[in-house]
Formats: C-alpha cells, sequence, structure tokens
C-alpha cells in the first residue's frame, strides 16, 4: 500500500515538473517561431514564414493543452514529457563527449593550367592548345563537351538576361584593369612603422572597406600554384615564397545568391570579384608604398589557392562543394589574397570539426547542384589526404549551357543564410552540440524545402 501511495506520489511530482517544463518549454519555442516568422519575412522567404507561423499555432495549443487538461491525461503527459526531456539532454550534449576530429594538411601543388578557367582559355586550333591536350590527352573529351556549348555571359546561354550579362561583363572587364597593378616596386624611400601598428591598421582598414573576415598565414608549399595557366603566366613555375598570406572575404548579396543560376548571381559573382580585387590591389599598393614586397591575387591573375589560404589564416573551413565555409556567411563569400613580406601577426588557426560533420551529414548542395558535380560519398583519398572533390568538368559544361557561374549549392547552404541574431544561434547550436547536427538539416529543410525553388530577380534587375 505504501509503495503504491509513494508510486503515485512520485508520478505527482514529476507530472507537476514536467508541466511547467512543458508548458513554459513550448509557449517558449512558440514565441521563437513567432520571431523566426518575422525574420523569415524580412528574408522574403515564404515558405519558411508560412512554416514558421504554423509552427507557432502548433506550439500555443500544445501550451494551452498542458494547461488546461494536464491534469486528465497524467500518465500519458509524463511519458511524453520525459521523452522530451531525454531527447533534449541527447539532442545538446556538449561537443566535449565526442571524439575530437584531426586537422588534414593538405599536400601537393595544383597546376593551374587543370582548372577548367584555364582549359577555357585554350584557343582551338593554336599551338598552345594542341600542346597542352598533348600532355593532358584525358581532358580531351570532357572539354569538347563543354566547348559545344555557348559559354559563360553567352547571349545564346538558358538564362541570358541582357542588363544582368552586361553588368556582370563590365565586373570582369574592370575587375581585368587591376591585373597590371597587382605587383610592382616597392618605394626607394621606405618608411619605418611599428610593426604592431601597422598589423592593427590594416585589419581596421580591411573592415572599413568592406571585409566580412580577414586574417594572416605564413604562406606554405600547398598554397601556391605549381604551374601558372591564364594570361601571360601560363606554364609559368611558381617557387614557394617565404611570405605572409592576407587573405579576407567579402560578402556577396543574399537575395542575388538566392536567385541562383539565374542571371542575379554571376552579376553578383562578378560585383565581388571586383570589390575584392579593389581592396587587394590598393592593399598591395599601400605595403609598397611602405617599402615591402606586396602581390595583390585577385580574379583571373592568382599565383596562389585563395581558399587555402584563407582556411589556414583562420577564415573556415573547406566544405562539400569544395568553397571555403566562413562562421558568418558559409560559402556565400568571395576570397583575395595580398602576399607580403610586410612583419604581421600570423593568426593561429583553429580546426573546427563540425564543418565538415554538417557538411557529411547535410548533402543538400549536392542534392540541389544542377549539374550532379558535387560528391554525395564520404571523404575520399585523394593526392594523400581524405577530402572531397567536386566534378569540375560537369560543373564548368553546366556553366556553359546556362551562362552564368551557377551558384546553386551557395544558394541552398544552411550556412548561406544572413548573419543575423536567429541564424547565428542556430550555427552556434550546430558548431557544439555534434547531435544537433541533423536534425538541424532536417530543420532547414522543413522550413525552406530539400530543393528550394530559385528566387524571382530583384524588381530592379
Amino acid at each position: 500500500m505504501d509503495s503504491l501511495i509513494y508510486f503515485r506520489f512520485f508520478v505527482d511530482v514529476v507530472h507537476n515538473i514536467t508541466n511547467i517544463i512543458v508548458f513554459w518549454g513550448s509557449s517558449g519555442l512558440a514565441f521563437t517561431m513567432l520571431f523566426a516568422g518575422f525574420v523569415f519575412l524580412k528574408e522574403k522567404e515564404k515558405r519558411a514564414t508560412g512554416m514558421a507561423f504554423l509552427l507557432v499555432d502548433v506550439f500555443a495549443v500544445l501550451s494551452l493543452t498542458v494547461y488546461l487538461w494536464g491534469d486528465e491525461f497524467k500518465y500519458i503527459c509524463v511519458l511524453l514529457s520525459l521523452s522530451v526531456i531525454f531527447f533534449t539532454a541527447y539532442l545538446f550534449t556538449p561537443s566535449i563527449f565526442f571524439k575530437k576530429a584531426e586537422d588534414v594538411t593538405p599536400s601537393g601543388r595544383i597546376d593551374e593550367r587543370n582548372t577548367m578557367f584555364s582549359r577555357n582559355e585554350l584557343i582551338p586550333g593554336t599551338e598552345q592548345f594542341e600542346r597542352y591536350y598533348n600532355e593532358f590527352p584525358e581532358h580531351r573529351a570532357k572539354d569538347d563537351i563543354f566547348r559545344a556549348n555557348h559559354g559563360l555571359l553567352s547571349k545564346k546561354t538558358a538564362f541570358f538576361s541582357p542588363l544582368a550579362f552586361a553588368m556582370a561583363d563590365a565586373g570582369f572587364e574592370t575587375v581585368k584593369a587591376f591585373h597590371s597593378m597587382v605587383n610592382g616596386n616597392t618605394a626607394r624611400d621606405a618608411v619605418m612603422v611599428d610593426e604592431n601598428k601597422l598589423d592593427f591598421f590594416i585589419r581596421e582598414w580591411l573592415k572599413k572597406r568592406g571585409a566580412v573576415s580577414a586574417g594572416v598565414t605564413q604562406m606554405k608549399d600547398h598554397h601556391w600554384y605549381s604551374t601558372g595557366g591564364r594570361g601571360d603566366r601560363y606554364n609559368k613555375k611558381y617557387i614557394p615564397k617565404n611570405e605572409l598570406g592576407i587573405a579576407f572575404t567579402v560578402e556577396m548579396n543574399g537575395e542575388m545568391v538566392a536567385c541562383s543560376p539565374k542571371a542575379p548571381i554571376v552579376m553578383e559573382s562578378s560585383q565581388q570579384y571586383l570589390n575584392a580585387g579593389a581592396i587587394a590591389t590598393q592593399l598591395a599598393f599601400f605595403l609598397r608604398n611602405l617599402g615591402f614586397e606586396a602581390r595583390a591575387h585577385i580574379d583571373g591573375n592568382y599565383e596562389v589557392v585563395c581558399p587555402l589560404v584563407a582556411r589556414d589564416a583562420g577564415l573556415g573551413e573547406i566544405g562539400r562543394m569544395g568553397l571555403l565555409m566562413t562562421p558568418q556567411l558559409g560559402p556565400r563569400v568571395r576570397i583575395a589574397v595580398v602576399t607580403t613580406n610586410a612583419p604581421l601577426k600570423v593568426d593561429d588557426r583553429n580546426y573546427d570539426p563540425s564543418v565538415e560533420d554538417f557538411c557529411s551529414k547535410c548533402l543538400k548542395c549536392a542534392d540541389a547542384c544542377p549539374a550532379s558535380a558535387i560528391s554525395k560519398k564520404d571523404k575520399e583519398v585523394i593526392g594523400g589526404i581524405k577530402r572531397w572533390q567536386i566534378d569540375q568538368e560537369k560543373c564548368f559544361t553546366y556553366w556553359s549551357y546556362a551562362g552564368t557561374d551557377c551558384g546553386r549549392c551557395i544558394g541552398v547552404c544552411p550556412y548561406s543564410h544572413p548573419n543575423n541574431l536567429f541564424h547565428n544561434s542556430i550555427r552556434f547550436l550546430i558548431r557544439h552540440f555534434p547531435n544537433f547536427r541533423k536534425p538541424a538539416v532536417l530543420l532547414d529543410d522543413f522550413f525552406y524545402g530539400r530543393r528550394p525553388k530559385p528566387h524571382k530577380f530583384p524588381k530592379w534587375v
């Protein structure tokens, strides 16, 4: 008899506690979804807005049900509440209880001649064209496929838009105007400056000019291309220099990226290559004026692999799609680098395994890629290290058909959501709670769809 009394007393206590937890928890979730709904509304995400307001109703009804009828369904409520509590505890188990992933250092160097941008510049019938395919015959058949299409920014491509394409072309052509200025002689009358002040000045100036993030790393062999592949750098052999690399990112507008793979994406892409190029070229001039060696690495004129430099400068990790995944904006950035012998503070690389782990669970970019160029497999050993690698031939062939640089992988990536309180809170949970990552993918699918449709053009475009 006493046992039954104790049992009922225990159930009553647990019931009262769980009622309070469920009531306030569901009420809190209702308010969270209300806040999220207004965030989505501001972001012009119709589906996400509708789903958020639907969940407001669901959690509000749950809260009201517990408040009004919790006592009538005591045992059911206790079981459900305990299940929710245990699931929540599982979901938010800190990363310290999980095995730490190992950071992998890239090995080998990339031959720029083998990149699609270089191969696209080869002119059929020329000596350079024939020499390349004699040396790399395995690329000939695949390259013949993309050359059968009309090409990037062509009037005959699928997503041709006269104003957007003309502006994108203007952006790329303007970047080319900087190519003659990326390098130069240092000033003869060097200026003596305090090293700490110089470092601080550069970082603050980059922020003022619009850089989202910036970092400095010691340049390593794998940062440099082995051989140049574009313009007058073709066939030029690069000897790695004992220099520092200043890497920085600039933001691509979310509204324009959301239209990918249609015309606004290539316009925004070229604009941010231009912005990054202008900043990097000016920074290189500035350092040369002080008497230091400095070279800017900008669109169409790289001696270094910018994503790898940025990675080692602490700006992010390389994700499934092969792009730099930054903490604030995911892959929705463009990168530029300035290499220099100026005495700057080198940033520590703090490896963030959460990015790669999330990419291993998400696969949203792979599902949404119109060219099926992104692998859905686990990392594979390529060049001596485990990593992902996209099929660059498939990717570029689609570009040649679409007329844009696609960017659908960037547009659908959960990390690409705006840099605001709501999305930053989700990023925080993804980073620190491994068990939350898969549910975060499912939530993103719920709100935005597994394969979100491209947004309509901004009205002014």
